[in-house]
């Protein structure tokens, strides 16, 4: 039985990638962080999108179920860097569809760790 990649694009199996995350494991890295909310997105896993959500910055809801249906064709990391102990930046290219069309969202992402975890802080687009 071939088990189902990771929508991340890390090359493993979902149960031995995201799907820890997903669990409550902590990404032990702020991409491992961001790749585990590309997959979120994926699969629909709005709980877990607003709570690896920065405290400070996350909104109340995200009603994605409201959203047109979104295809999500695949995940690019371009660059990671640690800024501090407890600061990262990521920068991405991850590509949909909606309503047939092809989009491409190039995002640089910051990150804050707080008591050993990893949390979305805010991005900006790229151009």
């Amino acid at each position: 039985m071939t088990q189902n990649l990771c929508p991340c694009e890390s090359s493993k199996p979902y149960n031995t990638c995201c799907e820890r995350y997903h669990n409550g494991l902590a990404a032990p890295t702020a991409e491992a962080l961001m790749r585990s909310r590309y997959t979120a997105f994926a699969m629909g896993l709005e709980s877990y999108l607003l709570q690896t959500w920065h405290p400070k910055t996350r909104p109340a809801r995200l009603n994605l179920n409201e959203d047109p249906p979104t295809k999500w064709l695949g995940l690019q990391v371009k660059h990671t860097e640690t800024t501090s102990e407890i600061t990262a930046t990521v920068a991405f290219v991850a590509r949909y569809k909606v309503a047939g069309k092809a989009e491409r969202l190039h995002e640089l992402s910051q990150f804050e760790r707080i008591e050993g975890f990893w949390y979305y802080l805010a991005g900006s687009y790229v151009a």
